[in-house]
């Protein structure tokens, strides 16, 4: 009879914040986990997933992933988008998890093999003010980062994107409703300066540093940044303006050598294509979840690898662990490897997703476990109910709607 699909279903928890798993089983018993989570949209993929990709699945071979992905996405009229995308990399997902089983292989063998011995990450650092944030940068140093993102209190704002009272587990989706940030592009762009200057003071030159400005700036205003920006050497700069007016880029490059980083909130290899081609930007972070799974991902990162363009995948707390393990076996392969954001998940989230990944000296590691190494503690996850939570929005001082 072979391998077939026999079930399939999704496992919705919130230990300490919100998941989405599929679980795919076959009737062999093996079984698959991807990650199909979209922070503050998570019972949106839910209903994509149960309501009209799981009936299409059963009795499959799980083998055939490439036409499994196919009739996913080209059988769909309605392409592409964060909840299309999702549905599929979690299918995806599952699927390269259960061929690797059945293979008794690491994952990353089943993709090709290492092309390094481990993953360089980066950590995120913030604070209040300055201060703070050369301190809690220290801390990362201390701890093993060779690589840290910083972010601090803009004076004058009273809160701030990066910046929260947990240092370790930052987590913006905070409120059953959307809650409300000010933003001021000019009190933002003279104390940013100010910030890595310091940090250059007093933590040297050893350490790569990255800053996040999550789509807040127009092109002339991003151009700006990275001029002022290039004495302090940055690994990059990320998301320095929306994405969907790319044009904004070519402005940018013509006037900054500071490495530019986009594509978290990307889901097909067609929202990066002229990005990429045009060489407008250095790092894509397209992530397994919402790229529409490793299948996809590895296409992105092909056509990235061309033009000089390494791979940088988002890596916050709003993917689970299922997703990081999955990425982190990609990265091992990935040849065009740039780095890893690593954000690490509550104790009680590493409880619920048992893994065998671990951090070492500025280095993530998969471990040798066949598969992608994460499992789902299905009993406990139940205890952690799903809870409706938003991300913020962002309004100017003079309330005007602005990018979050």
């Amino acid at each position: 009879m072979g391998l077939k699909i026999e079930e399939a279903r999704v496992i919705v928890c919130c230990p300490g914040r919100n998941f989405v798993t599929l679980k795919i089983i076959t009737n062999e018993g093996i079984y698959g986990l991807g990650d199909a989570t979209l922070n503050g949209r998570e019972l949106s993929v839910v209903s994509y997933l149960e309501d009209h990709v799981i009936p299409c699945l059963i009795g499959r071979d799980p083998h055939q992933i490439e036409d499994i992905w196919q009739f996913l996405y080209r059988g769909a009229y309605w392409r592409r988008g964060p909840i299309t995308m999702s549905a599929i990399a979690a299918v995806d997902t599952a699927l390269w998890d259960i061929k690797a089983k059945a293979a008794g292989l690491p994952l990353y063998q089943m993709l090709g093999g290492k092309s390094r011995t481990g993953v360089m990450v980066y950590g995120h650092a913030n604070g209040r003010d300055i201060e703070e944030t050369v301190e809690e940068v220290g801390r990362y140093i201390e701890i093993g980062y060779q690589a840290v993102r910083a972010q601090c209190g803009i004076p004058g704002l009273p809160s701030t994107y990066g910046v929260s009272n947990d240092k370790m587990f930052y987590e913006p989706a905070d409120a059953d409703l959307p809650s409300e940030n000010i933003w001021s592009t000019s009190r933002y762009l003279d104390h940013v300066p100010k910030l890595f200057e310091k940090l250059r003071q007093v933590h040297g030159w050893d350490v790569h540093l990255l800053h996040d400005v999550h789509h807040r700036l127009t092109p002339i205003e991003a151009a700006r940044l990275g001029q002022s920006l290039e004495p302090m050497r940055l690994f990059w700069l990320e998301d320095i303006v929306p994405a969907e007016n790319q044009e904004g880029f070519r402005i940018i490059r013509n006037h900054t050598t500071t490495p530019l980083a986009v594509g978290e909130v990307f889901n097909t290899i067609w929202d990066c294509k002229n990005l990429i081609e045009e060489q407008l930007i250095d790092y894509i972070r397209s992530t397994v979840v919402h790229a529409g799974g490793i299948t996809h991902l590895r296409r992105i990162a092909d056509l990235a690898g061309l033009y000089h363009v390494k791979t940088g995948c988002h890596g916050a707390t709003d993917l689970s662990p299922v997703c990081m393990g999955a990425a982190l076996n990609f990265d091992l392969w990935v040849p065009n490897f740039g780095i890893q954001e690593y954000m690490r998940h509550a104790e009680v989230t590493d409880e619920v997703f048992p893994h065998h990944y671990y951090f070492s000296n500025g280095f993530l590691h998969p471990g040798e476990s066949p598969v992608h190494g994460v499992d789902l503690d299905e009993k406990l996850a139940a205890k952690y109910p799903y809870q409706r939570a938003y991300l913020p929005v962002t309004r100017l001082e003079d309330g005007t709607m602005w990018n979050w």
